[in-house]
């Protein structure tokens, strides 16, 4: 490293809030600012973002993160993003042509459903790893250009661009200059092959997408091109773009064959790195492109959780047992144990490993006596037992290709910070709990990408030796409970299922 190491600006442009960072060339934060960010229901099942609130959100974080920093001293930009959210917009102009459509946006449930009853599941696993679900973003670009008027003609002429977050973001940053995307944001559309990590022409004809309407495809650490100087002052290069899942896996230094992250925030993913190979799953999960770096690509298994943080959200917002978020630990540490309690929130289906975007939400075995703090309580097992079937089927389709089941779990996200939810983590899970010092590893993963395109480090061993630990959790349930306990959320999860 540098004598006088410079700055890098991490953005993490999340589902729930954009935020930016300021760290050093060791990784270490030194400024922060966040904004909230306004959710969209028009409809049941249809979740939407505003793509220019998100734009002017990224510029005020980074402004504020920076101050007093000059921009000369700000090596590179490193861009993390909520995935799959989709955004159509004019390449003249740079207007949006609509709302963006969310990941967990489910209204084109019906469509998808279609494409299975065609028999076209296998098909579409063995091109992108990916199952059919509205979840990706292959079919809310169709469903964009077949209801904005004229886009679909607009399109094929080449005068819209079609992106995920990160190439929203990189378009306006760089003034419209360059449209790309890096390879996990491109392997999470279910338009890309992931053998040749290049758009698929016969999954564009399938969905009716015209090839002019999309991005280019980069590694993820690499040129995104520079900055338009009236965004911070100055122009800064932008050499690192990772969606949020891969970037936090980076930032939990997953770079072994085998290791495990879980990144708990709206939602729950999991990412186990399988190497050079592509994982095959027999259980239901994804593959997925964990990043590509000097065009060496390693690749993930992964699985979905669509609600977790967003359960503690819920019990804020619609039932208001909470006034803050933060408050969840000690209302659920207040709890009586009541036998048979189960809160299953299929808010928006359900994800890994059932897909069934059908499925919605319940809780079971209410008695008299259950309370808000029995339904906090609830609430936060939710998502321990949505982790634990991600595990399981991980350990299942890991030992099929040669890889131990995971025995080590590498949390992080805003419920990581959680002491009593990371310890029943691992009495569920019978996992060990591994939490990092610094939670906030999306941003970091991101700002170490741009740090490695930039010669700021030399190759990951010495992004790996930045990672420093905070508390590991051991399991302390028996496992007769813990299985028991167990056999009761899986009996749950059966009475939500729309298919059984």
């Amino acid at each position: 490293m540098d004598a006088e190491p410079p700055f890098l600006l991490a953005i993490d442009q999340g589902t729930t809030s954009t935020r930016a960072i300021l760290f050093d060339a060791r990784l270490t934060p030194l400024a922060a600012h966040a904004i909230e960010l306004r959710q969209i229901y028009p409809a049941n099942g249809w979740v939407e973002h505003d793509p220019e609130e998100i734009w002017q959100a990224v510029l005020a974080c980074c402004r504020v993160a920076v101050k007093g920093v000059s921009p000369g001293e700000i090596a590179a930009i490193g861009l993390t993003n909520q995935r799959e959210t989709t955004v159509l917009w004019e390449r003249a102009t740079g207007r949006p042509l609509h709302n963006a459509i969310v990941w967990q946006d489910r209204r084109t449930a019906d469509a998808c459903a279609a494409l299975k009853q065609r028999g076209l599941e296998p098909r579409i696993i063995e091109r992108t790893g990916l199952v059919i679900d509205p979840y990706f973003s292959a079919t809310k670009l169709q469903w964009l250009l077949d209801h904005v008027p004229d886009a679909r003609v607009r399109a094929g002429r080449g005068e819209l661009a079609f992106g995920t977050i990160d190439s929203w973001l990189v378009f306006r940053l760089t003034g419209g200059r360059v449209h790309a995307t890096d390879v996990t944001n491109a392997s999470r559309t279910m338009l890309c092959n992931l053998h040749t990590l290049e758009w698929d022409e016969d999954l564009l004809s399938l969905f009716h997408i015209p090839r002019a309407v999309l991005p280019e495809i980069r590694d993820t650490a690499g040129d995104f091109g520079d900055t338009v100087s009236d965004v911070l002052g100055a122009a800064i290069p932008i050499r690192g773009v990772a969606g949020d899942q891969q970037a936090a896996a980076f930032g939990q230094a997953c770079f072994a064959q085998g290791e495990v992250k879980a990144t708990y925030g709206t939602g729950c993913f999991a990412l186990a790195n399988t190497g050079s190979g592509i994982p095959i799953s027999a259980e239901r999960l994804l593959a997925t492109a964990a990043w590509r770096i000097a065009g060496q690509t390693t690749y993930a298994l992964e699985g979905s959780i669509f609600v977790a943080g967003g359960v503690v959200q819920w019990l804020r917002d619609a039932l208001g047992v909470l006034k803050s978020a933060d408050e969840i630990e000690a209302l659920a540490g207040s709890a009586r144990a009541l036998a048979g309690l189960y809160f299953v929130p299929a808010f928006t289906g359900l994800g890994a490993p059932h897909w069934d975007a059908h499925a919605r939400g319940g809780i079971f075995g209410l008695t008299r006596d259950t309370g808000k703090a029995e339904i906090a309580r609830a609430a936060l097992d939710s998502v321990c037992y949505q982790t634990r079937d991600l595990i399981e089927a991980m350990g299942r389709d890991m030992a099929r290709g040669g890889l131990g089941a995971p025995a080590v779990l590498k949390v992080d996200g805003g419920m990581a910070r959680n002491d009593a939810f990371c310890q029943r983590l691992a009495d569920m899970t019978g996992c060990k709990v591994v939490r990092p010092r610094v939670t906030e590893t999306t941003t970091l993963g991101a700002a170490a990408l741009a740090a490695l395109a930039t010669g700021v480090f030399r190759d990951v061993s010495e992004i790996a030796s930045s990672w420093s630990l905070d508390r590991n959790f051991l399991p302390q349930l028996e496992a007769q409970t813990r299985d028991s306990l167990y056999d009761g959320w899986q009996d749950a999860v059966s009475r939500v299922r729309s298919t059984t």
